[in-house]
């Protein structure tokens, strides 16, 4: 297939500033046929195949609305269609006929944004993925991962990957634990397939998550873990050039795949020079970056992250004209590149590779040595962002160490504005984030929501408990760290299985990071929730109020049972057991979910901007927000979450994931019991706060 020339550049006359934050009009959506809608199939059928392989967190927030076509401008106007303006969405803040909801509408190309990672292998790519891909889902931005090596990973294991039988339910985006089976001798026939999408239904497989099968389908009331999506593959090659995986028929006669050892994940395989395999790691990436199109151009997506090390002049170039050649120079695209300066950042982030699906249960020195040599490989074609990308006056952002430096150039939109805000402000510092509800209140004795009272007797007894527990583990965590440091080793030692903290040490610490980390304990302005921090002496504890953690107001129902609420106003009632997430009380100061989320977006760049521990006392719906977003919930959990009165959360961030604990109140030993088996539950009746 014939590639058509299309601008890599993002508008000739912007200036070239690494530091300039430009907003400017869409242009006219080219009439291309690849941005024709794909033809009609059922729901489920298009779910089922078009989802790709991804960690990405599940999405909170709704589909929205099929929309029109753009109408044309009347009147004096030309024929030609209307540019439109691609200002600020805010899901439950922003109201539009386009976006009713506050999402961005599918028509709108031009709010949409691809960011496509640049790096070298162990520069922490996939932990800033994962990490933005959580925040703007939690803020309502259908967000999702696309991730290059997960394919490859699939490609390589052939028929012979050993799959269980899948569940019966079906696939979709929103929860996903199975894979379409995947046969390498299909792939020459679907690489002959028409580029629009296509839907068949393939027989499922269970996925293997680290060498492990998804654990068992959970019930009603329990939550699952964030999803992961199934990839379809997708048939187009590299400028119309198509790879197809050998067939058994050229094993050798030992039974040796002499191609075997281009697909495996050794060094070799990353080897430039190796041309075989460069053009079949290039046909997956663009096989993943078409996955990317389709999720934003035909699925409602607003953001896709391509995530890839795209270290290659080439590649970036083979990016860019494949998304112009198929969205057209509307669709927002930034680049972002993470690189390791600091040594012993770096020699960390390769250690955590080994636990990884590439080197899992080898032996540690032969697989760092393998994973250096890959390295190597890559650094003899890569070429950072900069020279080029400026004279091109393309986006992109450039991260230091994982957050110790920042440079920005040419950042256009909104959703691109909100990733380098969240970008400038985390970092991979281990801690610990503790969150709980107050402590019992008078008005919770008398059934009642909202209000300011005091804490009854019970609350005063577990706020004294709370005190005593967070001293304890404090010193305890401090212990645990101190044991961890003395037990690494640099270079590693046979069967040394724990890494080393990623995290970026300032020369001259002479503790090497490793230190008594300050405390901070936070509550809301309501007196139940200060009452519970009380005990915290704060010569040892940095106490702080915060308006943004008060409990959803209920406007005019403030100060009412459920019983009454459903009593006095049973239409009321009956919307907001409908669509909890949506509905906003009616009176002065009512508020609804989203505007939770959206008071706490504060709160959470500054949970991720702070190195020391932290204590959250907050209220129901706060808890239920927050745990949402460092668990990265799907949309109908979070409203509905159960977090009862006498239970603490920890959260401790990991490079892969977040690492979660519960723990009870008893009365009777006024202490609290680890619960080692417990998940996160819907709650099993409803509540309306």
């Amino acid at each position: 297939m014939s590639q058509r020339s299309v601008p890599l550049s993002d508008g000739a006359q912007a200036e070239e500033s690494s530091t300039t934050q430009h907003y400017q009009s869409t242009s006219t959506r080219p009439k291309d046929d690849n941005l024709l809608p794909p033809p009609s199939q059922s729901k489920q059928s298009a779910h089922s195949h078009r989802a790709c392989l991804s960690d990405t967190p599940a999405t909170t927030a709704p589909n929205s609305p099929k929309m029109p076509p753009r109408r044309q401008d009347s009147g004096l106007s030309t024929s030609s269609t209307r540019s439109r303006p691609t200002t600020l969405d805010i899901p439950g803040l922003t109201k539009s006929k386009v976006s009713p909801d506050g999402r961005i509408a599918q028509r709108d190309v031009g709010s949409k944004l691809v960011i496509v990672m640049v790096g070298l292998p162990a520069r922490g790519k996939s932990y800033v993925t994962k990490k933005m891909a959580r925040y703007l889902n939690w803020l309502q931005h259908d967000t999702k991962i696309f991730n290059v090596g997960e394919r490859r990973r699939v490609v390589a294991s052939g028929p012979s990957r050993p799959v269980s039988a899948a569940p019966s339910r079906p696939m979709s985006f929103a929860n996903l634990t199975q894979i379409p089976s995947f046969d390498p001798e299909s792939l020459d026939h679907m690489l002959h397939k028409s580029q629009k999408p296509a839907f068949d239904s393939p027989t499922p497989a269970t996925v293997l998550v680290n060498g492990e099968p998804p654990a068992d389908p959970l019930c009603d009331t329990e939550l699952p873990p964030p999803a992961l999506d199934a990839p379809s593959f997708r048939t187009n090659g590299v400028n119309g050039h198509t790879v197809a995986p050998r067939n058994t028929d050229q094993l050798g006669g030992d039974g040796h795949d002499p191609t075997k050892d281009h697909t495996e994940q050794s060094a070799n395989f990353f080897d430039p020079d190796n041309t075989e395999a460069a053009e079949l790691r290039e046909q997956l990436a663009m096989e993943t970056l078409d996955e990317l199109l389709d999720f934003l151009l035909y699925h409602n997506g607003s953001v896709g992250i391509f995530d890839a090390t795209n270290s290659t002049l080439d590649r970036r170039k083979n990016i860019m004209t494949k998304i112009r050649h198929r969205a057209g120079t509307e669709l927002g695209v930034l680049f972002l590149e993470s690189q390791c300066m600091d040594e012993t950042l770096l020699e960390s982030n390769m250690r955590l590779k080994l636990s990884g699906p590439d080197y899992k249960d080898q032996d540690p020195v032969t697989a760092l040595a393998d994973f250096k040599k890959r390295v190597a490989l890559y650094e003899k074609r890569y070429v950072p962002l900069g020279e080029y990308e400026e004279r091109n006056n393309m986006s992109y952002v450039q991260m230091m160490d994982v957050g110790r430096k920042v440079v920005s150039h040419q950042i256009r939109g909104f959703l691109s504005a909100q990733t380098v805000y969240y970008l400038l402000n985390f970092n991979l510092s281990p801690r610990q984030i503790w969150i709980t509800r107050h402590g019992e209140s008078y008005d919770n004795v008398g059934g009642k929501i909202g209000g300011d009272s005091d804490l009854s007797p019970t609350g005063l007894a577990y706020a004294r408990a709370l005190t005593e527990f967070i001293k304890s583990e404090r010193e305890s965590w401090d212990v645990r760290q101190q044991d961890k440091a003395a037990s690494t080793h640099f270079p590693p030692q046979p069967g040394d299985t724990t890494p080393p903290n990623p995290e970026y040490v300032a020369p001259g610490d002479e503790n090497g990071g490793v230190s008594s980390k300050s405390f901070c304990v936070w509550t809301s302005m309501l007196q139940r929730s200060i009452q519970t921090a009380q005990f915290f002496d704060e010569d040892d504890f940095d106490i702080k109020q915060m308006k943004m953690l008060d409990e959803l107001n209920a406007g005019s129902m403030e100060g009412l049972t459920y019983d009454e609420i459903k009593t006095k106003h049973p239409a009321e009632y009956e919307i907001r057991r409908k669509d909890k997430l949506h509905y906003r009380y009616p009176g002065a100061g009512g508020e609804s979910y989203l505007d939770i989320i959206n008071r706490l977006r504060a709160v959470i760049v500054e949970v991720e901007r702070m190195t020391d521990h932290v204590l959250l006392v907050g209220h129901r719906s706060v808890a239920r927000v927050l745990l949402a977003y460092f668990k990265g919930l799907k949309r109908e959990d979070v409203a509905d979450l159960d977090v009862p009165l006498g239970t603490l959360y920890m959260l401790e961030p990991k490079p892969y994931g977040v690492d979660f604990k519960a723990y009870r109140y008893n009365p009777q030993t006024n202490w609290f019991d680890h619960m080692p088996d417990y998940r996160l539950r819907r709650a099993t009746m409803f509540t309306a706060a």
